[in-house]
């Protein structure tokens, strides 16, 4: 435990020791609240909620959270740096989970930087605040399962914008996996418990389901399951680039 408190640690060092970080923040409230009050018209809906906000959430994670991870273990092998910190009494395991915490600690700062939204919307009238806090709980566990594909993908790569493109193209098609026009591909030929297996993997699906008030135990378990499976990935392939 002491290893990835140290990891994590260092990570969130790097990170804020850098404007990148700051950026970052910046950019990520800027578009929150573009497609908040003007894409999602939260005023124009006449509903004190913040459904145009976590609606907007997956989109806006499909970007911004794989430019967050590339840097993780793409950077490490671009400087040589991971040869020194597979050298330091510190398992892989470790500096995965290190590193993975340092990464969603950082997005869950930036998701608690939003709450002038939930304050807003109080203001405004009588939201659901059960349904609100439900939804933020589930804006990070989704958040967890992008950076769980991004930190994977960037251990794949020394080039920072392929492991960008990497992670935005396969987290893309976690979220696109549930639309129809995926879905009508399979329904003429695949029997229907495949249709069903391929929507459920949709992030959409898990995400829409918690941000209606819905907090079912399977959704949970999918984006933890998600998460634990790419981090397990990511194992791997820290200790197969290791051994080239």
């Amino acid at each position: 435990m002491s290893h990835i408190l140290a990891i994590t640690k260092r990570e969130l060092n790097s990170y804020f020791g850098t404007p990148v970080a700051y950026v970052f923040l910046v950019v990520f409230l800027v578009l929150c609240g573009v497609f908040t009050f003007y894409i999602g018209g939260l005023y124009e809906r006449g509903q004190a909620d913040l459904r145009p906000f976590f609606d907007s959430l997956p989109w806006l994670f499909l970007f911004l959270i794989p430019a967050l991870a590339m840097r993780l273990w793409s950077e490490e092998r671009k400087s040589g740096t991971i040869e020194l910190l597979m050298t330091l009494p510190v398992s892989v395991q470790a500096a995965v989970l290190g590193k993975f915490t340092a990464a969603l600690l950082f997005t869950a700062t930036a998701l608690a930087l939003t709450f002038p939204l939930w304050i807003t919307v109080n203001y405004l009238g009588e939201p659901d605040n059960t349904v609100i806090l439900g939804s933020y709980i589930g804006s990070l566990l989704m958040a967890g399962a992008y950076l769980a594909i991004g930190s994977s993908l960037s251990a794949l790569t020394k080039n920072q914008v392929i492991a960008f493109i990497l992670a935005v193209v396969v987290c893309f098609l976690f979220i696109f996996s549930g639309f129809p026009m995926v879905l009508d591909l399979f329904q003429g030929w695949a029997p229907q418990f495949i249709v069903n297996a391929i929507a459920s993997l949709s992030f959409l699906t898990h995400f829409q389901n918690i941000t209606k008030g819905v907090m079912d135990l399977r959704d949970i378990i999918y984006f933890i399951s998600i998460t634990a499976f790419w981090l397990y990935l990511n194992v791997v392939i820290v200790e197969m680039k290791k051994a080239d």
